[in-house]
């Protein structure tokens, strides 16, 4: 992570010197003098959370627990005899408190994360909520407990409502039932937070139709207002005030990314942004006062470019690519298409071919490459249009690559991820062999020269095309996936037992983070 003065990006220094995995996720604190930061070990994705005073460039770990008490008091020990490791996530980051962030710890009981504010300069930690079987908490800028939430034993999700404050020093506290999500709905409902009065609760929800919507609920009265949607895929991400907690736009990722407005005060701002560079836009912070934001122009043939925007005079600065190595490099173009499944699902997809191969970027060869059919991991995730390292890597050594959001994959409404339900080795792969057929019928490939490919679930779909249709393929490159459903699911990490039954009900393996595995 570097820290650079705003009008001097030049001047970047690195605050944190990582040599083994990088640093994948880092928040600001509202001190504005530190920085916080998740890493694992080697990938057991066992996270600690670390602070970086910017005074001093020192960096602490402030969850240091190797271990977790069984009811001997002796540390739990995994089959192997290593010692269970807990793991922290950070839950809220609130400018109503500089000095503290709400993380949740599983240094208690394994399965479940329990609450605590962490004060930042001295890491001394504060319960503030047990958590006794929740999937999750949902919290305010005040850092109050407003809602949790619970997987229901038939796969679905209830959403339980904090009656009172907590009574007793341990934090429990009483719920009431507010809400319960079907198992068809609940990878598409859930609550996002709350406005600055906390009266008004906005939610993906799909309830009652199939994609996910963005809504306001109003608390008070209970009346729901939906602010906007898209008939062909979920709600992506929301553009909130900084101070307010106002939902301002959304965005929808089909092939593509698009805003809808929903405040009129930033239509004239996505507007010029439209403007400043190609790409797809993304508004990656703002100031409280408003005025500045920072924005990302994301590419398919070269890095992100950032820029620095001033919302009053209306002009954007740029202030560097992420990837300064790759600028100007013959990179490919990555083209989405459509492919049709034979059973008449839209299988929304992206395919990029080697420059040489396609001299007029229309995204069809000049005569058949070889193939690689690139699936992502999940299966409750997706690929999206954007600069693809290993769509490069190929396409720059003469391979077309494609990857195909299947079915079960995220982001296209819950009858489309529910059509993957109990589907792996079947309908799912069959969507697969649909998006080869595609590339051969449209002269992509040649049907003799195809390679499956991919990581976590896209090695388990490489070892199924492999065994289960191997004329299908001449190869296949299986990365770190499961291949036994049994004893993947009787090998899960504690903390995501609250989600078992959903697993099980969907026959799938990686609750909530889709790349768990991997």
């Amino acid at each position: 992570v570097w820290v650079a003065p705003a009008d001097r990006p030049e001047a970047a220094r690195p605050v944190t010197r990582d040599t083994g995995r990088g640093i994948q996720m880092y928040f600001w604190a509202y001190t504005n003098q530190h920085v916080l930061y998740l890493q694992d070990e080697g990938g057991d994705e066992n996270w600690k959370v670390h602070v970086v005073d910017l005074a001093t460039e020192t960096s602490r770990d402030v969850t240091p627990f190797d271990t977790i008490p069984g009811p001997d008091g002796q540390p739990i020990r995994l089959p192997n005899g290593k010692p269970l490791r807990p793991t922290a996530q950070i839950e809220n980051v609130s400018h109503h408190f500089p000095d503290t962030v709400l993380v949740g710890l599983n240094t208690r009981d394994p399965r479940y994360h329990d609450l605590y504010r962490l004060h930042i300069p001295t890491g001394a930690l504060t319960l503030v909520q047990r958590n006794p079987d929740f999937a999750g908490f949902v919290t305010d800028d005040e850092y109050r407990v407003r809602f949790a939430t619970r997987v229901t034993k038939d796969g679905g999700t209830e959403i339980l409502k904090a009656a009172g404050p907590p009574a007793g020093p341990d934090g429990i506290r009483e719920w009431q039932p507010y809400a319960t999500v079907s198992m068809e709905d609940a990878l598409t409902t859930y609550p996002l937070g709350f406005d600055r009065s906390g009266r008004v609760l906005y939610m993906k929800d799909s309830r009652g139709r199939d994609t996910a919507a963005v809504t306001a609920v109003n608390l008070d009265t209970g009346s729901t207002q939906v602010l906007a949607a898209d008939p062909r895929a979920d709600a992506s991400g929301v553009l909130v005030h900084p101070t307010e907690g106002t939902v301002q736009a959304v965005s929808f990722d089909y092939t593509r990314t698009e805003w809808t407005v929903v405040d009129p005060a930033v239509q004239a701002d996505l507007d010029y942004l439209k403007t400043v560079a190609p790409g797809d836009v993304a508004v990656t912070s703002r100031t409280l006062d408003d005025r500045v934001w920072t924005v990302a122009f994301l590419l398919d043939n070269g890095p992100a470019r950032s820029y620095l925007y001033d919302r009053v005079t209306r002009r954007a600065t740029f202030l560097f690519t992420n990837r300064k190595a790759l600028e100007g490099l013959p990179l490919a173009r990555m083209h989405p298409v459509i492919i049709r499944s034979r059973d008449g699902l839209n299988l929304v997809s992206y395919l990029t071919l080697p420059r040489e191969a396609d001299p007029d970027g229309q995204g069809r060869p000049r005569r058949p490459a070889p193939l690689v059919l690139s699936v992502h991991g999940g299966p409750w995730a997706r690929d999206g249009w954007g600069l693809d390292p290993e769509h490069q890597w190929l396409a720059n050594r003469g391979y077309a690559v494609l990857s195909v959001n299947f079915r079960g994959s995220t982001g296209f409404g819950k009858a489309f991820v529910n059509a993957g339900n109990r589907e792996w080795a079947a309908k799912m792969h069959d969507d697969l062999l649909d998006a080869v057929e595609w590339a051969v019928r449209e002269g992509v490939a040649r049907r003799d020269r195809v390679c499956i490919m991919g990581g976590s679930y896209g090695g388990y779909a490489t070892l199924v095309g492999l065994t289960f249709t191997p004329t299908a393929f001449a190869c296949g490159v299986d990365i770190v996936g499961p291949s036994n459903l049994i004893t993947l699911l009787s090998t899960i990490p504690p903390y995501w037992e609250p989600g078992i039954a959903q697993r099980s009900e969907e026959h799938t393996s990686e609750l909530q983070s889709p790349e768990c595995i991997s």
